[in-house]
């Protein structure tokens, strides 16, 4: 069990026992004055009346109370739940959004590369027939105008 739940049920021992051992002056008659008449009861039992009272009044308050936060919070669960809906679906919309923009950068990039692989593959190919047209100009230097040739004669 509980602390608290403890804690009453020895209160509430106490109490009997004390109420036990002192019956006869519990109810014992006293006159009570009701401001337009008197009557004659037991002073205990009257003392214990309103006490019962006070507790049903308090009982009643924090069961009207603990009823109003539960719905409080469960008000607060609902609102918790929409708001955490409503942010993972920015979250899921700014992910796309994301794909979204890193596929279309990819897309510009690739073009890009493809164009700057067109210009090297050109440039490689012209610089390889300037070397090729160099070296076919020192051979001809070098060993003279091959035979068989329109210039051989």
């Amino acid at each position: 069990m509980r602390t608290r739940t403890l804690i009453v049920i020895a209160v509430l021992a106490l109490v009997g026992a004390f109420m036990a051992v002192n019956w006869p002056a519990i109810t014992a008659p006293a006159k009570f004055s009701l401001l337009f008449t008197t009557i004659e009861a037991p002073v205990g039992l009257v003392m214990l009346a309103l006490l019962g009272l006070v507790i049903a009044t308090f009982g009643a308050y924090i069961a009207v109370w603990q009823s109003a936060m539960l719905l409080e919070s469960r008000r607060h669960a609902r609102e918790l739940k929409a708001q955490k809906s409503l942010a993972d679906q920015a979250e899921s919309s700014r992910f796309t959004e994301l794909r979204d923009t890193v596929h279309s950068e990819f897309k510009g990039l690739s073009a890009h590369i493809e164009q700057l692989q067109d210009g090297l593959r050109t440039e490689i190919r012209d610089n390889a027939n300037s070397l090729a047209a160099s070296i076919g100009e020192l051979d001809d230097r070098i060993h003279g105008p091959r035979s068989g040739g329109p210039a051989a004669g």
